[in-house]
């Protein structure tokens, strides 16, 4: 029998798994499908005899596989879907057994980016800071409903502060339609929007109670003496970075954010376009509305004193020199330069991603 490592691309779904096993000896070709839930592969994947190397797609299926498997001595990774490189127009056949062969093939052939598997600590609050996500972006609809069917109504808010503060809250409870069937909806649509406001207000009490004692903490602690960097927007990053160090220099993590610009270059020839949006589009967007603080003069206001209580003396070093610097590029930038504001905000968030990493690597 062959010796050589057993290369094994695997399909992965909640009810069966594709398998594709190459040798790397002889090249021998086997192909397999077992049903049942993921991690009942393992068995199938030990008794293979030799070196194993097994891979799957990130996807709904989670970590659960991988993290078995390296607990049984299986050695099973999990790689980037939209990585994967591409094949030619002429194949124009997808299949299960197909997607399994061909992972395994790019897996001995080194030709997959392995995603840094997450703790279970980390990735539970992960799930927290996403499930605030989704609230919010539920919450901007509900918004959008209710502005949209009173603007089909012609009827606008004309008050002094803007939407959605709490005049313009007090302002919609006194809103009266004379049909049955628009008071039913306003209604409806206002119940929806009240109930998310409590949701997201209830997930920001926990996200506040979680981050003083979790593995984040400590990152948590100095990225918050960053101007616009809350407690939500600190561990929102943490949870998506998960480990600064990771980065040996901050132009990797910045790159890994997907906010540095796309390039097409041939020989002398330089282009560079916009951003890669690689990556977390949270974490990105977390960024982003960051850097529009930057807009203003440096200054030490009493929320960001609070905030660096108990901070290392690095982190709010760090921080002072990041405002000095980002408000700086606000200034070359748009007043100098005339740069779009939101073409200026993502060059500000690119820096301010690097003294991210600085405040979070600095012992």
């Amino acid at each position: 029998m062959s010796n050589g490592t057993r290369w094994v691309g695997l399909d992965v779904h909640a009810k069966r798994t594709a398998i594709a096993v190459v040798d790397d000896a002889t090249g021998e070709i086997q192909k397999n499908t077992i049903y049942g839930r993921p991690h009942e592969v393992l068995p199938y994947l030990a008794g293979l005899e030799g070196p194993v190397r097994a891979v799957y797609e990130a996807g709904p299926t989670g970590y659960g596989l991988v993290r078995r498997g390296r607990d049984s001595g299986i050695d099973v990774r999990v790689c980037a879907p939209g990585l994967i490189p591409t094949s030619g127009p002429g194949s124009r056949i997808k299949t299960d057994a197909r997607d399994a062969m061909k992972l395994a093939r790019l897996l001995a052939a080194g030709q997959l980016t392995e995603v840094t598997v997450p703790t279970v600590q980390q990735e539970n609050v992960r799930d927290l800071i996403r499930a605030r996500e989704d609230v919010r972006g539920d919450l901007m609809r509900a918004r959008h409903r209710i502005g949209k069917l009173l603007l089909r109504r012609e009827i606008y808010w004309t008050g002094p502060a803007q939407a959605w503060t709490m005049a313009h809250r007090d302002w919609l409870n006194t809103l009266r339609f004379s049909d049955p069937a628009s008071e039913a909806t306003f209604q409806d649509y206002l119940h929806a929007h009240d109930t998310l406001l409590g949701r997201r207000d209830e997930l920001d009490r926990t996200i506040e109670t979680v981050a003083a004692n979790c593995v984040f903490t400590d990152q948590v602690t100095r990225l918050r003496c960053m101007r616009g960097i809350s407690t939500l927007t600190a561990l929102g990053l943490c949870a998506e970075v998960r480990d600064f160090e990771r980065f040996k220099k901050p132009t990797l993590l910045s790159a890994f954010l997907g906010i540095v610009p796309s390039e097409n270059t041939s020989g002398e020839k330089r282009r560079q376009g916009s951003i890669t949006k690689a990556g977390s589009v949270h974490a990105r967007r977390l960024l982003v509305e960051a850097a529009w603080h930057y807009r203003k003069p440096p200054r030490m206001s009493s929320t960001l004193k609070r905030r660096q209580q108990d901070a290392p003396a690095a982190a709010i070093d760090c921080a002072w020199r990041a405002q000095r610097r980002l408000y700086g590029r606000w200034q070359r930038l748009e007043v100098e330069r005339g740069k779009r504001p939101a073409i200026v905000a993502i060059a500000v968030a690119r820096e301010l991603s690097h003294f991210c990493w600085e405040t979070a690597t600095t012992a």
